[in-house]
């Protein structure tokens, strides 16, 4: 029990270091968004900075406390979360279910390139002016800037090393900075406790209606920024665990209301003195004493790391997620930790670096970058309301999923349209980016359905049928032995079900024969260096249905282990010797082998049209210029072939039409 308790501890600190970084610093920005929004500090009142904090108390409340941490941490898939997962428990229950599922992940994948720019630039933007000693650290935004860069960088850089290194890294740095941000929330509040007020929701209903805040309801772009990371925290899910979750999020939520309150206390007792300070004016840095300021932005601009790190770690996973729902193209996964839920994708790395600082310098300032920020995470919260809504009906109750469903529904519309009242400022940014996502996630899912739809020639077929051919084409010594084995990468299910080309291009463009026929397919494991296999012989001595099981942290090296596979199947006389005349090593009983993988182009005598085949013709495209067949299961020195095969799909009234054509004519 005591080492169950220190394994939960630890967690929770790697915790602290993963999940937490984007909503642990919405304290840097928040208040100064929604100075701004009221005008700067110049028409600042009091009846603005409580109704502030009370909107900001509960939000937290009602969207990471309610909704993420007590709702949907419960809606796990094996331990993992977020919108995919949710998306694979519920996709059986209606097919429509996949729109809110595409743009929910797509618009996290957009806000997972925002973050990095906008919590770092914020950090950096501390340092300006300040002075150590007779030289000024940071003198202006253009060294922002460059700092902020290099720091998102090397942070990039250091994601191959897997997030467990890293959270071992940032846990102890995350709980300073939460007992930093309770401790000097506390230290302003104890001046001011007027600012208790704000606990209670009436001071915020009524700032939405008050002359005092020029903005209105779209005051709620700004609060909205405070509960941000909450979706990241679902979707890190499976990277700490859910009882780890539950055991820090009481202490980060203290943390950050502490110090909510105490920026609101800080500003009702410097109100007669705050002049006009713009804004540039952010109360979490101008709070602090002197003697500490630098340490504060030193930390801060840790922790802003962390937020960054936490996006990326969340994109990880949401990428694996959408790659194993066939979303998106096979990419290369890596696992640098003994973990299930430890990965790292070298594509989506850079990528999201080459995003992330093209945001950074276009926007410049972190004041221009909170227009933008806010407005994907808020789709999707929306899209993942509408998932949980399912997946309540089905395990809690219908009753209470209608009311989860209405409340939350209309709190996240309110705060949609607050979040696109910003659109022109910045918020173009983030739909372009989401909808760029989008559309490669509807071309590899849609172009894929319209070909299984409508392609005749895929249909699957039963290998059971065609063993005698295969046999009788072995045997045939009339045609020139192609190869001694032959191998097939494909998947056949429990039923012996394959495609239909995959025979065809055995048996039917230019017979293939080989002595032994091997059809392989690579199942992964949940566990890291599972290496274990299941052959099925279908009664014959040279047919092959091989089905390897490799742990998630094994190489897909299918060479090396089927040669292990045929020689103790050899060893067992399951399957003939193949003695070799011409060879460096004597006594050699095994063949050589010959990998063949097919791939598709749309051949020119398909009759589709339209927005079908230009989904076809994208999904193919994509399919050509993503991770090969060849490198995913690590065939690079091996013999290999690749087969061009036509697919062809016909659109069914269109086949009739031309049918009745021909007729006429010969007629």
């Amino acid at each position: 029990m005591e080492k169950r308790d220190r394994n939960l501890i630890a967690s929770a600190l790697v915790a602290l270091g993963i999940v937490y970084g984007d909503i642990g610093t919405s304290p840097l920005y928040v208040m100064n968004a929604l100075i701004n929004d009221a005008g700067g500090t110049r028409v600042l009142t009091k009846e603005y900075i409580i109704g502030g904090v009370s909107l900001v108390f509960w939000t937290l409340m009602l969207m990471t406390t309610v909704k993420y941490v007590l709702i949907a941490l419960r809606a796990d898939n094996k331990g993992e979360g977020g919108i995919f997962a949710l998306y694979a428990l519920v996709r059986h229950q209606a097919k429509w279910l996949i729109i809110p599922a595409l743009i929910g992940g797509a618009a996290l994948l957009a806000d997972g390139t925002l973050t990095p720019a906008v919590t770092v630039t914020t950090a950096i933007e501390g340092l300006k002016g300040v002075a150590l000693g007779s030289r000024v650290l940071v003198s202006d935004q253009n060294e922002v800037i460059m700092i902020t860069f290099l720091i998102l960088l090397f942070l990039f850089i250091i994601q191959r090393f897997g997030t467990s290194v890293i959270g071992k890294a940032f846990g102890p740095i995350m709980l300073v900075w939460f007992g930093f941000l309770a401790l000097f929330g506390i230290a302003n509040l104890v001046h001011q406790p007027e600012i208790l007020k704000a606990l209670s929701p009436v001071y915020g209903i009524r700032l939405l209606f008050s002359p005092s805040n020029r903005m209105g309801i779209f005051i709620l772009g700004a609060v909205f920024l405070a509960t941000t990371g909450a979706e990241a925290l679902y979707s890190d899910m499976g990277h700490v665990g859910r009882k780890s979750i539950y055991l820090t999020w009481p202490i980060v939520c203290t943390s950050l209301v502490l110090n909510y309150l105490g920026q609101g206390a800080y500003l009702i007792r410097e109100l007669p003195y705050l002049g006009s300070n713009g804004a540039s004016y952010n109360p979490f840095y101008q709070m602090l004493p002197h003697h500490v300021y630098l340490f504060g932005v030193v930390i801060a601009t840790l922790a802003a790391i962390i937020a960054s790190q936490a996006l990326i770690t969340g994109s990880f996973t949401l990428v694996e997620e959408a790659v194993g729902l066939k979303l998106l193209p096979r990419l290369k996964v890596r696992h640098p930790s003994l973990s299930r839920g430890q990965i790292y994708i070298s594509v989506i790395n850079w990528l999201l670096c080459l995003i992330t600082s093209g945001i950074l310098f276009y926007f410049r300032t972190s004041a221009h970058m909170e227009a933008a920020y806010g407005l994907a995470i808020t789709i999707t919260m929306l899209m993942t309301t509408i998932l949980l809504h399912q997946y309540l009906s089905h395990h809690w109750s219908k009753v209470f999923a209608m009311l989860f469903m209405v409340i939350f529904v209309a709190i996240e519309t309110v705060f949609l349209l607050s979040s696109l009242s910003k659109f022109v400022q910045g918020g173009f940014v983030t739909v372009i980016i989401t909808v760029m996502i989008l559309m490669v996630m509807i071309c590899w899912y849609y172009g894929d359905k319209v070909r299984d739809e409508m392609n005749d020639e895929s249909k699957y077929l039963n290998l059971e049928d065609y063993k005698n051919q295969l046999e009788e084409l072995s045997k045939d010594e009339s045609i020139q032995l192609y190869v001694s084995n032959l191998i097939m990468m494909a998947r056949i299910n429990k039923n012996h079900l394959l495609k239909r080309e995959t025979l065809y291009s055995i048996l039917d463009k230019t017979p293939k024969r080989a002595k032994v026929y091997w059809f392989v397919t690579v199942n992964t494991t949940d566990e890291p260096y599972t290496c274990y296999y299941k052959v099925d012989m279908m009664g014959t001595r040279n047919i092959v249905n091989l089905q390897l099981y490799l742990g998630f942290k094994i190489d897909n090296s299918v060479n090396l282990y089927l040669r292990q596979v045929v020689q103790e199947l050899m060893a067992e006389n399951v399957i003939d010797k193949q003695p070799q005349k011409y060879t460096t090593m004597p006594g050699r009983n095994v063949g050589d082998f010959r990998f063949i993988f097919l791939k598709e182009r749309l051949s020119p005598n398909s009759n589709i049209t339209g927005i079908r085949r230009w989904l076809v013709q994208m999904r193919l495209f994509l399919q050509n210029i993503t991770l090969s067949p060849v490198q995913y299961y690590g065939l690079e020195f091996s013999q290999t072939y690749e087969e061009t095969v036509p697919l062809f799909i016909k659109n069914r009234s269109g086949a009739l039409l031309n049918q009745r054509k021909v007729k006429n004519y010969v007629k």
